[in-house]
């Protein structure tokens, strides 16, 4: 703070000049002043009286504060309230460099000032004046304007922050879809904020500067397109959330960031990068100092908006430090509590990020196969089959893929359901494939998510498709038992399927949270995912209570669940060759009832495998009439 510069509040009557500005004064430690009492005794009367002062009256009381100003900004400085309704005035009053007036506009509308003079007590202000101020004023194009429509304590915080004189609490990189309404949500919790965006001519220019112009009067934002004035303008230690595309755009801007960093500062990755080289970052940047925080987050433009699930991990003091703001923004669980926790040490939070992610590519091609077989194999119209989802939601299987997929079933285009006109021909991200690739490098079966990758690489072979159903000519029946009855199994078959795709999940986070030495809490995790992210759902609800006391116990081994699977086992069996017998698809399905009969299957056709890898390769096999730490080789041919 410069200590000479004087603060001009100014504003029409009412607009809480004196009380904003004695706080103001109190809070930088300068004197205050109030323009009124410097009025000549003949002004006060004449104000008094009801009668507007003319510019004939005001010119030597404001070449008397100009006077003033010129000795207070050689003292210690002060804050002056004022009236400067028009630009002229506030011409008058400079009598000192423009960069040592600091201009303070107080904005509010007419009948919230006319309310408030109502209620004033012993001043010589009439409230009949202040339709005459109104037309007086111009408002300035300079200096900062302050809504005056919020408390005291909050309208000092804006001005602090809008001079500069308080730095932000945080700062955000990367102002794309997710990054501004992550910085909108940001704001709504009174958190003060700087943001900043790159500038490419053409393309993206003072997107920072644009997102600040649309924010209301009465939040603290910052923007930026330097980044050396962006970190500067941030509270040290610093925390920064980085909001831009995974993978080389994230080096970038840490290789940016580095030099202008103290330490101890903390850098947050929001985006959805690989949880390997979350890990190399974190190295990298602990070395000098500064703390990494690898940060999954879910939830769509939506949730960012309104409050995602928030799945940090690195250093447990970066998080202490810098986990107040994520758990601020983050969606709130039944209980109100946070949908954001410490997940654990290194790329983990990634990681769970990823398996997230896994777990959402097998739900979505889940629930598109079952569209797929109401739709063509029982004929039904888009309604109808979001209305059979509706009827699910309420039966205890609700979830926000659920619901998304019965509204995306009723929207039409003109007197056509637009699902009939969007291409069978399926993008992806990346994450889900990341997933089938781990839980290989890992040795885990990851059924349910590896089909449904797939089934989107195949879904990508549009041309190749169309060439071979010409080519086969293969048909597809349509249902000849009860319609009612094979609802009923498919509800069944779609819960039973939907188990398995999580436990497939879970079992992948328990076994990388050994191999890595991570300490996952699974219960924490089901629970950080029940609002706020894509797979919120009852059964998540669920599997959070269900692994409160067990959390190494895999999910389809709980009681609560084999009773479930019990009762829903055969109509999955039914419906998966119901549907391949009549010429429909059904990856994930297919995939999750195979991985199901063979996890309960004691006897499985393993031993073949390993006969075959020691015939042809010598690779040697273990015995059950033998130690489990013995293993034998076979001359096959003998």
């Amino acid at each position: 703070m410069n200590s000479k510069t004087v603060y001009i509040v100014f504003g029409v009557s009412g607009s809480g000049k004196t009380t904003i500005g004695k706080v103001l004064a109190k809070t930088l430690d300068i004197p205050f002043y109030d323009a009124d009492d410097f009025h000549s005794a003949t002004n006060i009367k004449k104000m008094s009286d009801g009668i507007p002062l003319n510019d004939e009256d005001r010119n030597p009381w404001l070449q008397k504060l100009a006077n003033k100003i010129k000795d207070w900004h050689h003292e210690k400085g002060a804050v002056l309230a004022c009236s400067a309704l028009k630009q002229k005035y506030r011409e008058m009053l400079k009598s000192i460099h423009n960069e040592s007036i600091k201009w303070i506009f107080l904005d509010g509308n007419y009948d919230l000032i006319s309310s408030r003079l109502k209620a004033r007590r012993k001043h010589f202000f009439k409230k009949e004046l202040l339709t005459s101020q109104f037309e007086t004023l111009e408002k300035p194009s300079t200096g900062i304007s302050i809504n005056i429509d919020q408390g005291t304590e909050e309208i000092i915080v804006e001005i602090l922050h809008k001079l500069n004189l308080k730095k932000s609490q945080l700062g955000l990189i990367g102002l794309g879809v997710m990054g501004k309404n992550l910085a909108k949500n940001i704001l709504s919790k009174k958190i003060s904020l700087s943001v900043y965006n790159r500038q490419i001519e053409g393309k993206e220019v003072d997107v920072a500067k644009h997102f600040v112009n649309e924010q209301s009067n009465d939040v603290s934002v910052l923007g930026f397109d330097d980044l050396s004035s962006f970190v500067s303008s941030i509270a040290q230690p610093r925390t920064i959330m980085i909001m831009v595309n995974s993978g080389k755009p994230v080096d970038m801007i840490i290789e940016a960031l580095l030099p202008l960093l103290s330490k101890e500062d903390c850098l947050i990755d929001g985006g959805n990068s690989h949880y390997k080289k979350t890990s190399e970052r974190e190295k990298k940047l602990l070395k000098h100092g500064v703390y990494f925080l690898g940060t999954g987050i879910s939830g769509g433009e939506e949730g960012a908006l309104k409050g995602p699930s928030i799945m940090p991990g690195g250093v447990k003091k970066a998080y202490d430090r810098a986990g107040k703001f994520l758990e601020a923004i983050a969606a709130k669980d039944k209980n109100n509590n946070s949908c954001c926790a410490y997940i654990g040490p290194e790329g983990s939070g990634h990681y769970v990020k990823m398996v997230h992610n896994g777990i959402e590519y097998g739900e979505m091609q889940l629930l598109a196969e079952i569209y797929h077989l109401l739709r063509f194999y029982c004929n039904m119209t888009p309604e109808q089959i979001s209305e059979i989802f509706e009827s699910w939601r309420s039966n205890g299987k609700d979830g926000f893929l659920l619901e998304i997929t019965a509204d995306i079933l009723q929207k039409k285009e003109g007197e056509q359901f637009l699902i009939d006109i969007i291409l069978d021909k399926a993008g992806q991200k990346g994450t889900g494939g990341w997933s089938t690739i781990d839980a290989l490098e890992l040795g885990m079966p990851a059924n349910t998510i590896s089909e449904a990758v797939m089934a989107r690489n195949l879904s990508g072979m549009k041309s190749q498709r169309g060439i071979a159903s010409n080519a086969y000519q293969l048909k597809q029946a349509s249902i000849t038992e009860n319609e009612a009855d094979f609802i009923i199994s498919l509800e069944k078959a779609f819960y039973a399927t939907s188990i398995i795709n999580h436990t497939i999940g879970f079992d992948l986070l328990a076994h990388a949270s050994q191999e890595y030495d991570w300490n996952l809490d699974m219960s924490e995790i089901a629970r950080v995912w029940t609002n706020g992210c894509i797979i919120r759902s009852d059964l998540m609800e669920k599997i959070s209570s269900l692994f409160v006391n067990a959390n190494t116990t895999s999910l389809l081994l709980f009681p609560e669940i084999i009773t479930t699977m019990k009762a829903n086992n055969i109509a999955l069996k039914n419906i998966a060759a119901t549907a391949i017998k009549n010429g429909y698809s059904l990856p994930v399905i297919s995939a999750a009832l195979n991985y199901f009969l063979t996890y309960t299957s004691a006897q499985s056709s393993a031993n073949m495998i390993q006969a075959q890898r020691d015939y042809f390769g010598a690779h040697a096999y273990q015995r059950i009439d033998k130690s489990t730490d013995e293993y034998f080789h076979t001359n096959w041919k003998s």
